[in-house]
This record gives C-alpha cells, structure tokens and sequence, in this order.
C-alpha cells in the first residue's frame, strides 16, 4: 500500500494484513476539530472549510450526506478526486466526468495536501480531508469526526434544521455507530482483503451475523436508533448502498444480497429517498474504484455488470413509527 513516509511517497511501505492474514485498517492522523466558539483555533465558520472527497469511498461518502442533510452546501466547498486510485494515490482529474480540479491548491495528487499540512507526515493519504482554507492546512481526516463537526458545530450556517444526534439518543446513537463498525463498515473490507481462509470466514460470519441483527431491530422501527434518523443510519447507509453492486462479488460477501433482507432493504430504499441523499451516491465511480483499484483482488480490473436495483421503489418505511427530516428552510 502506498504512503507517505517522512513526508516522501513511497510505494512499498505498508501492509494491509497482520501475519494471520487479517485485514488491519490504519488510524487516521489528523485529529483537529471545528467548534463552535469564536475564540477556537477552527471556529465554525461558513465559507472557510473545504472537503475532499471520493464519491466511491464509504468514508467521505458519510460526510457529503451529513453536508447534504444539513444544507451546508453553500458553507462548504467540495473537490472529487478520481474514482481510480494508482500507484501516485488519489488523483484530480478534471477532465473526468464527476471529478473536479483541485480548486484550493491546484494540486495534481491529494498527497500534495497531506505534505502542505505536515512536510514530515508519515500516514496514508486518505478521504475524506477536512481542510481549512485560512490555516492552510488539514483539520481532520476521520469520517466519524468530520461528520459529527459537521452535525453538531456548523448549524449556524445549516439551511435545514435537522439533528442527527438529538439529545436523548446520544448515547445511543454513538453506541450503534461503534457496534456496526467493525462486524459491516470494515468487516465488508476484513472479508475483502483476507489474506488466509480463517481470516475470510471470521470476518463473514461477523458480517452476515450483524446484518441479520440488525435486519431484526429494524422489522418494528424506522432508523436504528428508534423514531429519527440519526448519525447512526448514514454510517450503515454508505456501506449497504455499495454492498450489492460491489462487496457482495468483489469482496466476497456474498452469503446474501441486501435486497434479499425483509427490512434491510425497504430500510435501504427509505434513507435514499430521504431529500439530499440520492444526489451523493454516484455508483459509476463506487463500482469503478473497488473493481479497478484493487488488482489483488480483481486481477483483470472488468467491472461486474450487475445487479440492477430500483432504490426508488416504495418502500412503506413511513408506516413505523418516527419524524422524517425536517423539510428545507424558507
């Protein structure tokens, strides 16, 4: 996997897998946080704040939907960098349909950023990247926190009054974002990069025994958390809108399809017809990515043609009890 080390990229400088074949995902090093206090290093300021994103990764996909549901589209500024990910990491290319140029740094590769922000870094160049355009530098790069940032600091500048993390479901919500996490959001990703047998069948069965659970949970209630829709179910949602097109064949998650779940996939359909998140899931480059990215795992880079899925069906979800976002500001 390639990285920067000591703030030069190299391509030959770190494993995905301990030696009992087992994935191992690498934290993230940028750990700064927006706050909404005028005197903060990063206050909450609209037009300050830049993202950048894949539109394929799952990780930077949770945060375009939280800045989606919020309405801070105009707050905070977006560039996509190529669904296809080299030996130089991600890339911009503007001639691309959906990716954009860099437009605050003018950079070729994201890496650029990483050592703008530190010279000396030693990390993965990863998505999503919190950057702030007056320090110029990167806030943060771990999902779960940009998005929370996103949700709970910014709403002075939110153009929907919605709260994903409500009071009275806090404790909660932070309780299944840390459930679903390993057995589904990395587990897909676990199974997927296995390097030994034992490794592969672990990670499924954690998969597929967390999908069935929750599957269950979801058969009386709306959203996992109860009656709202909360931080919880944008990150299930980034990893179950991927899994038929690509972890179930690419990865090798393939005891059964989403759409094959009584309430799994109605539930599916209802958090992609909530207003503002079809608008962030651009599956050409989802499917792209996994399947021409990853050549120890697909060798001969075809994409899988299949299946075809109607995420805007009915899907009746309305008929359990909870409050559906709040509509858009006047």
């Amino acid at each position: 996997m390639n990285m920067l080390v000591d703030g030069e990229w190299r391509t030959d400088s770190y494993q995905t897998t301990n030696e009992e074949g087992e994935f191992v995902r690498q934290s993230t090093d940028f750990r700064n946080r927006i706050r909404d206090d005028p005197d903060a290093r990063f206050p909450a300021e609209s037009n300050r704040y830049h993202l950048y994103v894949s539109l394929a990764c799952p990780w930077a996909h949770r945060t375009l939907v939280t800045r989606a549901l919020k309405g801070l589209e105009s707050a905070i500024s977006v560039d996509v960098v190529d669904p296809f990910r080299d030996e130089g990491g991600w890339q911009f290319t503007p001639e691309k349909e959906g990716c954009t140029v860099d437009s605050v740094a003018e950079s070729e590769y994201l890496r650029e950023q990483y050592q703008a922000a530190d010279p000396d870094a030693t990390c993965r160049v990863t998505v999503p990247v919190l950057w702030d355009t007056e320090e110029e530098t990167i806030v943060n790069n771990e999902s779960e926190e940009i998005m929370r940032m996103l949700d709970t600091e910014m709403d002075a500048h939110a153009t929907r009054d919605i709260d994903l993390y409500p009071e009275g479901y806090r404790d909660e919500v932070d309780r299944i974002i840390d459930a679903i996490y390993e057995p589904i959001n990395n587990g897909v990703y676990r199974a997927g990069f296995a390097k030994s047998q034992e490794a592969y069948d672990e990670a499924v069965d954690g998969l597929f025994d967390a999908l069935d659970h929750w599957d269950e949970v979801l058969a009386d209630q709306r959203y996992l958390a109860g009656d709202r829709l909360t931080e919880a179910d944008i990150a299930m949602f980034t990893t179950l809108i991927r899994f038929d097109q690509v972890y179930h064949t690419h990865f090798m998650c393939n005891k059964q399809y989403i759409h094959q779940y009584d309430n799994l996939w109605p539930y599916l359909r209802d958090l992609y017809q909530t207003p503002g998140v079809a608008g962030t899931v651009n599956m050409d480059h989802i499917k792209e990515h996994y399947y021409t990215t990853h050549p120890d795992v697909t060798p001969t880079r075809i994409i899988a043609a299949g299946p075809d899925l109607e995420f805007e069906a009915p899907h009746d979800r309305d008929e359990l009890p909870g409050e559906p976002p709040a509509p858009l500001l006047a």
